[in-house]
């Protein structure tokens, strides 16, 4: 028997026989001819079955074999330039390993909930594929990016016994009879790694405990953190935009085939480059009244907010310097205005949303000690953060990007359930 070979690497192997091994995506037949498209995970090929080439059990096969019926496959693989693979395989062997009968996604409209239920499955449609195909490139450009700029990656865990982003938004477990929390963010952890390392970063779950059931919001998303000693907010606004050029920008080269199949408009992406508007809270404000929106000074934006603010500019556009109280509690002071700190999010073009969200700590420790009373958290569990103001405190600053948001955009998908796996949403834990 010929040794397997993937579908993605047909192209090479012109003339010669070959086995592919996958599952039945798709089928037509006219009685004399089946046209069965196989997928292996790498790509999909059109298998042909000439009735009168092979023999009777093969035929049989090929008429009977359901959607998603894995088989090995023998042929002789034959150029076609119409086929997007480049080649279609004439087929001399069929092994059917499982025969499916009734496979509950069919080529036909299915509701969103029916397909969530069946997300595992779900996961093989060309849709979700190009999605998710999109997610592990992106992992990969967004690590590279640090790696190249000397960061360096210390993972942060997953199990904390304290809160970054507020109390109310966490999810409890018990920690050999004392309370833990699933993390709500990494960062605190890469800014002891940045005192250490100068320039760090994590990538990896964050978990929130809000009930919202928003397009936008999901409970267990990933997050990638850099954090950088001696910088300033607006350094750190150089690196997050200079990072999100970057990414998009090689996305556009490296995802093409997977845009193609999602058929997302590539100018709006195009247009994302250096350098991106960056507006003060006060000025934001401004731009919602005058837009007819019913926002007071001192409230946070919400979804509409955020994508009228974006449509105004047509790219990405940075908001800086927000007042005090819907920031959390690590965040240095602005030395002008006392009531803002120095804050930033940067808000994604076409309505997607705040995408990053970051800017300078508090390295004060007297300071950060009243922060900390001031949000009512108890000082024992921040001892060790405290500690990194008490020896050898610098400026630093950072910022966290959420993954689900990012893949979002660059995808087109409208839902943040499509850019995960399987997504953990309020009403959802299965499959």
């Amino acid at each position: 028997m010929s040794k397997p070979v993937y579908i993605d690497a047909l192209i090479d192997h012109i003339d010669e026989d070959v086995v592919v091994r996958g599952w039945l995506y798709n089928k037509r037949s006219s009685g004399k001819i089946a046209f069965l498209e196989l997928r292996d995970g790498s790509a999909r090929v059109q298998a042909v079955v000439v009735r009168s080439k092979v023999d009777d059990d093969i035929w049989s096969d090929a008429e009977s074999i359901g959607q998603e019926s894995s088989v090995v496959v023998a042929g002789k693989v034959k150029a076609d330039e119409r086929a997007p693979s480049g080649v279609e395989l004439a087929v001399t062997g069929i092994d059917v390993l499982q025969a499916v009968d009734g496979y509950p996604i069919t080529p036909k409209e299915h509701g969103t909930e029916f397909l969530m239920d069946r997300r595992h499955l779900w996961l093989r449609s060309s849709q979700q594929h190009a999605v998710l195909r999109v997610r592990s490139k992106l992992q990969k450009i967004c690590r590279d990016y640090f790696y190249d700029r000397g960061f360096t990656l210390i993972d942060s865990p997953i199990l904390t016994p304290l809160s970054v982003e507020g109390t109310t938004t966490l999810f409890e477990t018990d920690y050999f009879g004392r309370p833990a929390y699933l993390t709500q963010s990494g960062q605190l952890y890469q800014e002891a790694g940045a005192m250490a390392f100068g320039k760090t970063f994590c990538f990896g779950p964050t978990f929130r405990a809000e009930k919202s059931k928003t397009r936008r919001h999901l409970t267990e998303f990933w997050m990638l953190e850099p954090e950088i000693a001696f910088a300033t907010i607006d350094d750190a606004m150089d690196i997050a935009e200079d990072f999100i050029a970057t990414v998009i920008a090689q996305a556009l080269q490296e995802c093409d085939a997977e845009l193609t199949t999602l058929e997302r408009d590539r100018a709006p992406l195009e247009r994302v480059t250096k350098p991106f508007p960056r507006l003060h809270y006060d000025d934001s404000v401004k731009l919602l009244q005058e837009a007819g929106e019913d926002f007071e000074w001192g409230s946070d934006f919400g979804g509409g907010h955020e994508t009228i603010l974006s449509e105004h500019f047509g790219r990405p556009v940075f908001i800086t310097r927000f007042p005090t109280k819907i920031k959390p509690f690590y965040m240095e002071p602005d030395p002008e205005r006392p009531e803002l700190v120095l804050g930033c999010d940067l808000i994604a073009a076409e309505g997607y949303g705040e995408i990053i969200g970051g800017g300078q700590r508090i390295h004060d420790p007297e300071l950060l000690e009243r922060k900390l009373a001031e949000h009512g958290l108890p000082p024992e569990p921040y001892q060790w953060y405290l500690d990194l103001r008490r020896y050898g405190t610098v400026p630093h600053s950072g910022f966290g990007m959420g993954l689900e948001r990012l893949v979002a955009w660059i995808t087109g998908r409208p839902h943040l359930r499509e850019t995960i796996p399987f997504p953990r949403t309020l009403g959802r834990l299965e499959p």
